[in-house]
């Protein structure tokens, strides 16, 4: 038997049996054939470390710019924002809402770009584009200006979030990419902690240069992400058929892990017309979205409105306390985001871990719309941060991890993560009428068209995670009883069989 299937971690002999038959003729040759397991094993941790080290830290950069630059209306709006420029209840919540229309509707299509492209070139050029949009949001003077600037930034933002997780996808194990992925998401996290703290240094460059401190919150942060863009064109790799920084025997060993875990994600695969209705077809993307509306709605309205909510609790009258005041809600949902991650990739359980981090959200919101007291309400956004944050990229990887086909997975990605935002629009024009308890009139009217969907939402996500559980469930059982009886032929299970559209690869991992 091939050592590397024999000593994979969490393969049982049998299993591995099976694999080696399968993929045995299609795995390019094994440069690591003449060592030891030991020696391989290492050779594997020390090729893992290197690409976390490579590929991690910078694209966590680029998502903490983009959250940050996609919220930070939220530090602008107490800084003055909407007192310069007239801003009604009703023109703030269009200037948020026009930002999720085109963020929505680009997404589905954003991971076909990618591929084509190559991610050394569509990342940076749209950090670019949405940079250079931050930067002329500064100089709005008026709403239809800034509307114009939040619909410009939705569109160039919509690629990095669906087309990164769909990238990490291609290049780690089914049981490695949790973790990453939750590391990359903690950077939305850190962005808004990182982003009150930022906010209330900029604002007091009041009156420089003839701005308002506002203003200067977004040309700042709007040139920051014009250079980290241009850098990006060389700190930005490819996929693993094509990065240069990996050497021939680097990229044989990155292929062939991903092909023993059953991807077919490590092949070429030229686009079809095909592969965009497999996944339309397949149930999983549909439920997929369901459960992802129900965790990214409420994500926004809280990152967006937190600024508010906490220069709403009483505490003084200084907007660069609430602005601070905000950091420790997010930095604990950024922490909790990876541990999360963590125990999904080590349970295989990304189910049972999505239900357990619901409960908090609904008790954080509970809290925050239930209770007039300070204390209480601050502490609701605790809460309410550490049941949000930790779904998003756990329900990513749970969608990713069971879904194969180079293409098919990028477009059901893009098609989850952007029903997710669309869904925000649609619930915040669908709820105007409903009655909040605990909130002020103003709160009410402020975020009025979310709070009802705060405990909502969750509840749609529990009832599609029992039902995608479900039938995860059978579809594994029934791959199993397949590969215990006939074998079936290896380009069926290596992505060649156009006809069938979903791979047999969806049935041999026991992500649930």
């Amino acid at each position: 038997m091939d050592p590397s299937i024999e000593h994979e971690k969490g393969f049982v002999p049998d299993m591995a049996d099976h694999r080696e038959s399968l993929f045995l003729d299609g795995l390019p040759p094994d440069p690591d054939a003449h060592l030891s397991a030991a020696e391989r094993a290492e050779i594997d941790r020390k090729l893992v470390r290197r690409l976390d080290f490579l590929l991690i830290p910078w694209l966590c950069l680029l998502y903490l710019l983009a959250f940050l630059d996609r919220t930070n209306i939220g530090n602008a709006k107490i800084a003055g924002l909407a007192k310069e420029l007239d801003l009604s209840t009703a023109r703030y919540n269009a200037t948020l809402t026009i930002f999720f229309v085109s963020y929505a509707v680009f997404e589905p299509l954003t991971n076909i770009l990618l591929k084509r492209w190559r991610p050394s070139v569509f990342i940076p050029i749209i950090m670019i584009l949405w940079g250079a949009t931050m930067l002329g949001m500064g100089f709005v003077h008026n709403w239809s200006g800034l509307m114009a600037a939040r619909w410009f930034l939705g569109l160039t933002e919509a690629g990095l979030f669906p087309g990164v997780n769909y990238y990490l996808s291609c290049w780690y194990k089914r049981s490695e990419f949790g973790i990453r992925a939750a590391i990359f998401f903690s950077a939305a996290a850190l962005s808004g902690s990182f982003g009150g703290l930022l906010a209330a240094a900029i604002e007091k460059m009041e009156g420089i240069g003839g701005l308002a401190g506002w203003s200067w919150i977004f040309v700042l942060e709007g040139l920051l992400t014009i250079i980290i863009g241009v850098v990006s064109f060389w700190m930005v790799h490819d996929f693993p058929d094509e990065a240069k920084f990996l050497s021939d025997a680097d990229r044989t060993r990155v292929i062939r892990r991903l092909k023993l875990d059953m991807q077919s994600s490590a092949e070429r695969e030229d686009f079809k017309m095909l592969y965009f209705w497999q996944a339309v077809k397949d149930w999983k993307m549909w439920l997929g979205m369901v459960i992802y509306m129900g965790c990214d709605m409420p994500l926004y309205a809280f990152s967006l409105f937190l600024p508010s909510i906490v220069s709403d609790l009483g505490w003084g009258e200084s907007v660069v306390k609430a602005q601070l005041m905000s950091v420790p809600p997010y930095a604990a949902a950024a922490v909790m985001t990876v541990v999360v991650g963590y125990i999904a990739d080590r349970t295989r359980q990304r189910g049972a871990c999505n239900y357990l981090t619901a409960p908090l959200g609904v008790a954080g919101f509970g809290m925050l719309l239930g209770s007039d007291r300070a204390g209480i309400r601050y502490a609701g956004t605790f809460l309410g941060a550490l049941g949000i944050y930790p779904c998003i990229s756990n329900t990513i990887s749970w969608m990713a991890n069971n879904t194969e086909g180079v293409y098919k997975r990028g477009v059901a990605l893009g098609f989850v993560i952007g029903w997710g935002n669309l869904n925000g629009v649609a619930r915040r024009r669908g709820e105007r009428d409903h009655v909040v308890l605990g909130m002020t009139d103003r709160e009410v009217d402020e975020m009025g068209d979310a709070n009802p969907a705060f405990i909502a939402d969750p509840g749609d996500r529990i009832i599609a995670m029992g039902a995608q559980q479900s039938l995860l469930h059978k579809e594994h059982k029934k791959g199993h009883d397949k590969k215990e009886g006939k074998k079936l032929p290896a380009h069926e299970y290596q992505g060649h069989d156009e006809r069938r559209g979903r791979k047999e690869e969806d049935y041999g991992y026991g992500v649930r």
